[in-house]
């Protein structure tokens, strides 16, 4: 309750009861406690009134339980919030967490970030290049309107566009944003990268009625997801093809799919699967990296392919073979 008026300002009885879940008479009762121990919490009467506490009033930090403490050391990312121009401003936020804590709870949070250490982007990828990244925040924070160039993947490859800029989301190392396409409705999620300009000239923009950008986040990518599967594959798997499948770019639903469409498996421990895929192009590249521990048996299209694939390999390797030693 005390962290609640400290942040929001004047609450009534009623909208603690709310936010706490519990009842009015129990808020009184809180009330009467917090003040018989010396917090300055006072209520205001008539209709626009509320419980609030004495202008200048703050509670340290000691509420925090020892679980909680040390979490708060792994919310920080150094990185993404550098990108953001809030690297500084994130080493004096802990600075000043930490001195707010007490000494043995102080103690276990710096233990915390001392062991362990959160790193979002994938192996073998470059960060991003995001040089609008900043301003790009800066918008989103301050609902100004924002004029850009973006590159897209389809032509024409240029665009100009106006959008409202409602969030910034960092998926797997990538930043993107969630933007209001003006005119009109229309929400949708961009890559940071491919925005080749970005003009802010100030222009203040109202943000949707009941927007929820982590609920909007989870809704895209579900669709995204669901909208890139555009066909599906039969194949055959030996066991080291389908530990290597997991390891493929959205290997881990492939697997669980390979494994619950799977027949009995041979005596040789192959089996038969269907897997689903975005494209015939794009399975066939990706069966490729399992090598001999995958045989596809459909669509047909794509067994040609890796027909095809498969001669064309034989005859480079055929005509480029060294003379053999027949002493080996």
């Amino acid at each position: 309750m005390l962290l609640l008026v400290q942040t929001r300002g004047r609450m009534t009885a009623q909208e603690l009861a709310d936010e706490l879940e519990v009842s009015v008479r129990t808020v009184y009762r809180d009330v009467e406690a917090l003040s018989a121990a010396g917090v300055p919490l006072y209520a205001d009467r008539g209709p626009a009134g509320g419980y609030q506490l004495l202008e200048g009033y703050r509670t340290r930090l000691t509420g925090l339980t020892i679980d909680q403490a040390e979490s708060l050391f792994l919310v920080g990312m150094p990185g993404p919030a550098a990108a953001l121009g809030l690297g500084t401003e994130l080493a004096a936020a802990e600075l000043k967490l930490l001195a707010a804590l007490p000494a043995e709870l102080r103690t276990r949070a710096e233990r915390m970030r001392e062991r362990f250490h959160l790193d979002a982007p994938g192996w073998f990828r470059e960060a991003e290049q995001v040089p609008h990244l900043a301003a790009l925040a800066d918008a989103v924070w301050n609902q100004h309107r924002i004029y850009a160039r973006y590159r897209r993947w389809r032509a024409p490859r240029d665009v100009e566009r106006v959008w409202d800029p409602l969030g910034l989301v960092l998926k797997a190392g990538v930043w993107y944003f969630v933007a209001r396409k003006v005119p009109g409705d229309e929400i949708r999620a961009y890559k940071v990268s491919h925005l080749l300009d970005v003009e802010v000239p100030g222009e203040r923009f109202a943000r949707p009625e009941g927007f929820d950008l982590a609920e909007y986040w989870q809704k895209w990518t579900s669709r995204f997801e669901r909208n890139l599967i555009r066909g599906e594959a039969e194949v055959r798997l030996s066991p080291a093809g389908l530990d290597r499948l997991q390891h493929l770019l959205g290997g881990p639903a492939m697997t669980q799919a390979a494994r619950a469409n799977a027949d009995p498996p041979d005596p040789d421990g192959w089996f038969r699967t269907t897997i689903p895929v975005e494209h015939i192009r794009k399975a066939h590249g990706d069966f490729l990296a399992l090598g001999a521990e995958v045989e596809v048996l459909g669509p047909p299209e794509l067994r040609a392919l890796f027909v095809g694939t498969a001669r064309a390999l034989a005859a480079l390797y055929d005509q480029g073979a060294p003379a053999r030693d027949e002493r080996i």
